[in-house]
């Protein structure tokens, strides 16, 4: 038997998803065993409604292999990704979502991308199977997210991603409530690779990510790690400058040849909403990053675990 830092951990945040779980772990189970070796899956139940904790006890009693966290309440997929994270013993690390969308029996060709000298290795969908809404904002949320990671495969980020272990080393000192796995990530590394696997449709339910929360979550990515909105306010205030000393030339210039000034209150009203706008916007965006300060002073867990099951790994 391969020793535990040699193994693989499989981590996956459960809300929600009871009818999905044994499903999932009767496709991972034969995944993992022509793997060989050490191999654990842990499964954390992020404040569900539903009956998932229950079920997940009932299938670690069967599954030595099967860890379970329950946490105290929902704190968010990424939120109980990171904690399942630094729960997990192997030196690699597969997430994948509850929901089937994501195939197990991919994660061979994710491990065998890693392989090639990568640390972390994207499964990025050939169609993803959601509605038009959910894609649009998907793709705006990997828009923000290349923004804060600065790199090219952030454009291929999924939630179905394999890395190295170690990489959680660089961001083991994170706490806050706000959380972003892929972002977290470059801060231990640079060498990203994405390969094309297959979506599947959801076997139960629907979605619980909504427009909102992904719309949201691409907000919290920008204003938690990236100083990108701040030298836009700082652009947009450049720009309003230069506009009112056009504006200033305009009238000084049209004074001097006609000897009047532009007429009209309409014109001015304008030129103070233009200001005022940009005034409140730059105001609005450093209040983001205020209120960020706030909630960290704060000093609110990532997470809080309510009880875990017995076991991991064979």
């Amino acid at each position: 038997m391969m020793s535990q830092t040699a193994g693989l951990s499989v981590v996956v945040p459960v809300f929600n998803s009871a009818d999905a779980l044994p499903a999932l772990l009767d496709r991972l189970a034969p995944v993992l065993a022509a793997r060989g070796g050490f191999a654990e899956v842990v499964l954390v139940n992020d404040g569900s409604h539903d009956r998932s904790w229950q079920v997940i006890m009932e299938l670690a009693a069967a599954r030595p292999w099967l860890r379970g966290i329950n946490l105290m309440r929902n704190y968010g997929q990424h939120n109980a990704l990171l904690c399942g994270i630094r729960a997990a013993t192997g030196a690699l690390i597969v997430t994948l979502d509850d929901d089937l969308q994501n195939p197990p029996e991919e994660i061979p060709a994710l491990l065998a991308k890693l392989d090639e000298g990568f640390d972390v290795v994207y499964g990025a969908p050939r169609q993803e199977q959601h509605g038009l809404l959910r894609n649009l904002a998907s793709r705006l949320t990997k828009l923000m997210l290349q923004r804060a990671m600065g790199t090219e495969t952030a454009g291929s980020v999924s939630a179905f991603r394999a890395f190295r272990t170690v990489l959680r080393d660089a961001f083991a000192q994170c706490e806050g409530p706000f959380v972003s796995l892929d972002v977290l990530l470059t801060w231990g590394t640079q060498r990203f690779a994405a390969i094309t696997v297959r979506h599947d449709a959801r076997h139960s339910g629907a979605s619980q990510y909504t427009l909102g929360k992904l719309l949201a979550h691409a907000c919290n990515m920008l204003t938690g790690y990236s100083v990108v909105p701040l030298q836009l306010a700082s652009w947009l205030g450049f720009a309003c400058t230069l506009f009112g000393l056009s504006v200033l030339v305009l009238v000084l210039v049209r004074y001097c040849i006609h000897g009047a000034v532009v007429p009209g209150f309409a014109f001015l009203a304008s030129i103070i909403v233009i200001f005022a706008g940009a005034q409140l916007t730059a105001l609005g965006i450093i209040g983001e990053y205020l209120a960020r300060m706030h909630h960290r002073i704060m000093d609110r867990p990532t997470y809080t675990v309510r009880e875990t099951t017995p076991g991991g790994g064979a």
